[in-house]
């Protein structure tokens, strides 16, 4: 027990310690976090009334970051694959930052899923012995236990390796690489399911589609590996860890893929919405044109669209994307794009026009985005404050006294161009 205590003194005094620049990166995001909870104590004061959510629009801005952040915790696989099935030693280099990542992605869905409900303490309703989860008939249920247990694989997996290396002892397989493949299904669920908690609810047409969860897994593979690739970079270039320079272009690959094939669904999404030119199509028509002189989300959806359209002839220019401030740019208007097509361009429209038929338009209040914030800030905080801990245990900077500086290799890898390593 002692040493298992020493061992978490040792990782949060590394964590907050470091240059300036560092220190004053963490007291930003502090703030940030701070300012999130005086609005959210705010919301929990005087209630949901003091967001711009009504009975007709009662998913606003925190649900739509929660749709965004799911996908960006099951990007993590992309990592994870090349790692545990093809074992490739340079993305293996930087795996838990993968990891780490999703973990920081479903802390903050579950913020986001929290300040949501108004009242913290309705959350007891769902769990088991004080309420009732309604598992396995609630897509809800479902929702809740495939997040869980997708933050359970990715707090276990790198926590065991990092503490076996700490101590100077190899982490014996067995009790890591089945979870990390089971991780890879489970990635997969986590946005199926979340897709499906949409595409089941036959009043809102928008949703309504079979091609909503392909949808969600593309965008995710384009969004989750640009945010990979700046955060990478960052690593790099701080001199935090030695990124190979073909882990970049890994992801990259992925994003010339994934981008086009997203708009691709896209728009034949767009013309069985529009060409059939039905009631259905409302939502699609508010969204993109405005209703009855109604168009306050036009400029997003279009904005959004011209963002990563724009990425995706950087990424696919070989002249522009071998310059790391062009693809980094590039990157950044995926991540951005991706976020107004998958929040306010899906969940917003969703209800508007009503079933009803009222049109009640949406934009967060200061709460809400102060509230957003926050949470975003906090999951910055915690994911840099891990990956932090995690690049100096691999580098071998930080271990228990008496042990040696060296790195641990836990299995033998392939290179990048496949060859073969013997054992």
């Amino acid at each position: 027990m002692l040493a298992y205590l020493q061992y978490w003194g040792a990782m949060l005094r590394h964590a907050f310690t470091g240059s300036r620049t560092y220190l004053a990166w963490l007291c930003l995001l502090g703030l940030g976090g701070v300012a999130g909870a005086l609005s959210y104590a705010k919301q929990a004061s005087e209630g949901l009334i003091v967001t711009n959510m009504t009975d007709q629009v009662s998913w606003g801005a925190y649900i739509a970051n929660f749709t965004f952040l799911v996908g960006i915790a099951a990007a993590a696989v992309l990592l994870v694959v090349p790692t545990y099935v093809y074992g490739r030693k340079d993305v293996k280099e930087v795996v838990l930052v993968g990891e780490l990542m999703a973990v920081s992605a479903i802390v903050m869905c579950l913020m986001f899923v929290i300040v949501d409900l108004g009242r913290p303490d309705r959350l007891m309703h769902m769990l088991p012995g004080l309420g009732r989860l309604n598992f396995p008939r609630s897509i809800l249920a479902w929702d809740v236990v495939v997040l869980s247990g997708y933050l359970l694989l990715n707090l276990h997996i790198p926590g065991y390796v990092l503490y076996q290396r700490y101590f100077g002892r190899r982490p014996s397989r067995i009790y890591y690489t089945p979870l990390a493949l089971l991780s890879i299904l489970w990635a997969v669920s986590i946005h199926t399911v979340t897709a499906f908690l949409y595409s089941g609810l036959g009043g809102r047409p928008i949703w309504n589609t079979a091609i909503l969860a392909p949808r969600f897994l593309v965008s995710a593979f384009a969004s989750g590996p640009a945010l990979l690739i700046i955060v990478l970079t960052i690593v790099r270039r701080t001199g935090a860890f030695p990124v190979q320079p073909s882990v970049i272009e890994y992801l990259r690959r992925i994003i010339s893929l994934t981008l086009p094939l997203n708009y691709f669904l896209l728009g034949c999404e767009l013309f069985s919405e529009f060409y059939t030119d039905s009631a259905h199509a409302l939502s699609a028509e508010y969204l993109y044109f405005g209703l009855h002189g109604h168009a306050e989300l036009a400029p997003y959806i279009w904005g959004g669209l011209l963002l990563g359209l724009s990425a995706m002839g950087i990424i696919w220019a070989p002249r522009l994307r071998s310059r790391p401030r062009w693809l980094m740019s590039a990157c950044a208007m995926v991540v951005v794009g991706v976020w107004v097509e998958k929040g306010m361009g899906l969940i917003i429209p969703g209800f508007i026009p009503s079933p009803a038929g009222d049109l009640v338009e949406y934009s967060p209040s200061l709460v809400e985005t102060l509230v957003s914030f926050g949470i975003w800030c906090t999951g910055a905080l915690v994911f840099t404050a891990m990956v932090k801990v995690a690049l100096a245990i691999e580098r071998g900077d930080l271990r228990r006294s008496g042990v040696g500086p060296q790195r641990l290799s836990s299995w033998p890898a392939r290179p990048p161009d496949g060859s073969q390593v013997s054992p």
